[in-house]
């Protein structure tokens, strides 16, 4: 079949290579979304009377064949067919005639992709939503089980107080439970239904766009036709800001724990599975996944500054700008979800080692509790961070447990 615009003339070799690139790959994903969207459609269509009761049998025929060989790995897009969306339209004319002819009927592959991309990330951000609770309940087992475990706290790098890894636990676990609800905000406007909205000017037809919207499940449909063009791009920065702030988290959760199992540290060390080795220095442990974790969230940083600056000079209605989007957003969202998988695995795998913990408690650690003794003595707080300042090296030894079971970190 010929491509869904064409107009009887080939496109230039170069500019067709160039123009299509690696997006009929990408879209390898968006196949089963778009026939769960071209199905709900299709019955809209015969809802109004543009297909008739058998035309959308054949559809609904074709369409659970195409899900059926996608599955199977046989549907393949092909570069001439540019996207899922000619592929499909391709089968369906073939195998099914005049109904296939008609599946196109007031929509644009503008809105088909819109609506294919949202489903997709939909059901991947409540992946990612899943894993983040995962990780959560991870962190939240882990800080109970090590309250009482101390380590140095440290501002600026420096030795400061008293400290322990289920306060270190649990502020990732806070941290990552803000990121869930701006994901969930984000996912919130996301949850819209532009299909329908044709090629941003709707069409003359009496497409009932709600009855579309109620049957993919969608919260809610996107009203505006023009502003569901103009939203290309725009919500999928919203989730990677989203993805962002997750990955931030992550990052700093595993710049910690690379440097708590430093071997002068010696807090926490992974166990070897988790770790590769050097291919000359035979003594290695590497902790790669957390380091891959810290490169990746600059990863999803500069994807989410690509997508900004791919829509910030467009003007209003579809732009071919948009199609720069998908692999970003696409990319994005797997390492954000992969990302969590892994920091899971590692805290559940994590060994902590006490006596390290407890070895690392030098006594200017006690230096402010010192100061806060002198005040419940009556002397005034200035006076004593004078006097303790002169030899913090001085502070009356603490046992770190005693010390920590004082605290409280809630």
């Amino acid at each position: 079949m010929t491509k869904l615009w064409n107009k009887g003339y080939n496109l230039d070799a170069v500019i067709e290579n160039y123009t299509v690139s690696d997006d009929y790959s990408l879209d390898q994903k968006l196949v089963q979304y778009d026939c769960v969207a071209s199905l709900a459609h299709a019955k809209m269509l015969h809802k109004i009377g543009i297909l008739t009761t058998q035309e959308l049998r054949d559809l609904e025929m074709g369409l659970q064949e195409i899900m059926s060989l996608w599955e199977q790995g046989k549907f393949k897009i092909e570069r001439s067919q540019e996207d899922c969306h000619t592929a499909i339209e391709t089968y369906l004319i073939e195998h099914y005639g005049d109904a296939g002819r008609k599946i196109h009927t007031g929509r644009s592959r503008n809105d088909q992709v819109l609506v294919a991309l949202k489903l997709f990330a939909k059901d991947e951000i409540g992946q990612i939503l899943e894993a983040a609770q995962e990780l959560v309940k991870s962190l939240n087992a882990f800080a109970k089980a090590h309250r009482e475990t101390p380590i140095p706290g440290r501002t600026h790098m420096q030795l400061a107080m008293p400290a322990s890894l289920g306060l270190w636990a649990g502020a990732m676990s806070a941290s990552l439970q803000d990121d869930v609800i701006f994901l969930q905000a984000a996912l919130k406007i996301i949850d819209q239904c532009p299909l329908g909205s044709a090629s941003s000017f709707g069409v003359s037809l009496p497409l009932d766009r709600q009855f579309v919207s109620d049957t993919l499940g969608f919260e809610k449909v996107q009203h505006n036709v023009l502003y569901c063009a103009n939203s290309r791009g725009k919500w999928e920065s919203m989730a990677l800001s989203a993805y962002t702030q997750i990955m931030l988290t992550l990052s700093k959760a595993a710049n910690d724990l690379i440097f708590f199992s430093l071997p002068e540290l010696g807090y926490v060390s992974l166990p070897k599975e988790l770790c590769s080795g050097s291919s000359l220095m035979p003594q290695k442990k590497n902790p790669d996944g957390l380091e891959l974790i810290r490169a990746k969230a600059a990863t999803v940083q500069g994807n989410l500054n690509i997508i900004l600056e791919i829509i910030r000079p467009l003007i209003s209605g579809y732009n071919r700008d948009f199609q720069e989007t998908k692999r970003p957003f696409m990319q994005s969202t797997q390492i954000t979800k992969e990302s969590l998988w892994v920091m899971t695995h590692t805290i559940e795998k994590l060994e902590v080692h006490l006596d390290k913990c407890v070895a690392a408690f030098k006594p200017e650690l006690f230096a402010t509790d010192w100061v806060m003794e002198l005040v419940a003595q009556g002397i005034p707080f200035r006076t004593a961070y004078q006097q303790v300042a002169q030899n913090p090296n001085d502070a009356p030894h603490q046992d770190p447990i005693q010390n920590i079971r004082t605290k409280n970190y809630d």
